[in-house]
């Protein structure tokens, strides 16, 4: 009788298994989840894109009179970069039935590249704040920033035309592994820089409510950013080699969803929420923007 009941269970297991994995295909398979997938891809990065505009034109408002401050960079970047991913969503079939097949990498990729760069601003931005508060040069720090990203840059596109040239599969696992590498790069820039600011500001003598607030802005961000790039990281690797990871393809739509959402959209959404504050009015309290 416990044989049976065993066998049972199992027999009961491997059915609720079989029905999951079933469920899973179909959903991949079915252009109409596809499409809703996309779709809602689309709306949240529409979403995240206006915020930023909203944002920049707020910024823009108040303080007129600086230009173009890194801060006001980092919102046109945002507002760019998920602009451009949510038409790339709104046409993901259109994407896919692209010719040579190198232009779908590129206009798949080029918005994850344009990311590391808007985010990588943010690092400069701590950076330079955390120079200039111990009374150290800064001049070097933007010069860097311009180098690093000419050479990622320059990088990915010498892939991708050898990968237009050569089509293999090994030039595709170098281009995502690279890709890859790039978002370790980042989470450790962030961890870097966001971790010393931290700590300097958690060693002001002043206690007050503007400290406690800028110590937490710094610490959300921190960990807001090295989750994200970790993460885009670890999937990137298994994107690479694991075909059932792969990210380019129109039969993973649950897979894209929750990617993009986790790496990307949140990511954005998130930090645009914990730095919504505006700079003060002139007048009331000097600005110094970072140019």
């Amino acid at each position: 009788m416990g044989r049976l009941f065993a066998a049972d269970a199992a027999a009961a297991s491997t059915a609720a298994l079989n029905g999951a994995v079933d469920w899973w295909k179909d959903v991949n398979e079915s252009p109409m989840w596809q499409d809703r997938m996309f779709h809602a891809l689309a709306v949240l990065y529409g979403v995240v894109s206006v915020v930023a505009l909203i944002q920049l034109i707020r910024i823009e408002c108040r303080v007129p009179e600086y230009g173009w401050t890194t801060q006001k960079v980092f919102h046109f970047l945002n507002f760019v970069v998920n602009g451009v991913r949510s038409i790339v969503f709104v046409l993901r079939r259109n994407v896919q039935l692209i010719q040579p097949e190198i232009l779908q990498h590129v206009i798949l990729d080029m918005p994850g590249l344009a990311f590391f760069t808007t985010y990588a601003l943010l690092v400069l931005f701590w950076a330079e704040i955390y120079y200039q508060a111990r009374a150290m040069s800064t001049d070097g720090l933007r010069p860097t920033f311009y180098w690093i990203n000419g050479v990622v840059y320059a990088i990915q596109i010498i892939l991708w035309l050898v990968l237009w040239w050569k089509p293999v599969r090994v030039m595709v696992i170098l281009s995502k592994m690279f890709f890859a590498g790039v978002s370790l790069f980042a989470a450790f820039g962030f961890l870097l820089y966001g971790g010393r600011l931290f700590l300097m500001l958690q060693r002001f003598p002043v206690e007050s409510k503007g400290r406690r607030k800028k110590l937490q802005e710094v610490g959300y961000v921190t960990t807001i950013c090295f989750t994200c790039f970790l993460i885009r990281c670890v999937m990137m690797c298994l994107n690479a080699f694991d075909k059932a990871a792969d990210l380019d393809i129109l039969s993973h739509p649950i897979l894209n969803f929750f990617y993009y959402l986790l790496v990307e959209i949140l990511p954005s959404a998130m930090v645009l929420f914990i730095l919504r504050k505006l700079p003060p009015k002139r007048g009331i309290t000097q600005y110094h923007p970072i140019h």
